[in-house]
């Protein structure tokens, strides 16, 4: 898809609800997020916002294996937010280190207004 021409394809936001993408084998879910975020942080559109909660805060914090592409991503100007309740249920919340710390009416509004939602 040639983004320049699609103008929803430029306001995208990744929304992650788990640290696993797919069902079944959860070793395969995690490489297959792993793969998912190192692929996304490829791209040459990169979605404005990439909003975790649920099990998927575990990825922006202390011993995630997909740090690197989340700060590579940040570095090119995505805004990645992690929902605080979700940091605080898994006593997460010190061990942040990518983004920012959001709540739902945070989340609820990005996606609420984003020109399409990705949810791998």
């Amino acid at each position: 898809m040639h983004t320049e021409n699609n103008p929803k394809a430029k306001n995208y936001r990744v929304a992650i609800s788990s640290n696993r993408m797919g069902e079944g084998d959860e070793a395969l879910g995690e490489t297959l997020m792993k793969a998912f975020l190192y692929t996304l942080s490829q791209q040459e559109q990169l979605p404005d916002h990439i909003l975790f909660y649920n099990s998927g805060a575990f990825l922006t914090c202390a011993g995630s294996q997909v740090l690197e592409d989340l700060k590579a991503m940040e570095e090119k100007g995505v805004q990645v937010m992690t929902c605080g309740t979700c940091l605080d249920f898994y006593g997460l919340k010190e061990k942040l280190e990518a983004g920012t710390v959001t709540n739902m009416y945070t989340i609820t509004d990005l996606l609420r207004t984003a020109g399409s939602v990705v949810r791998p």
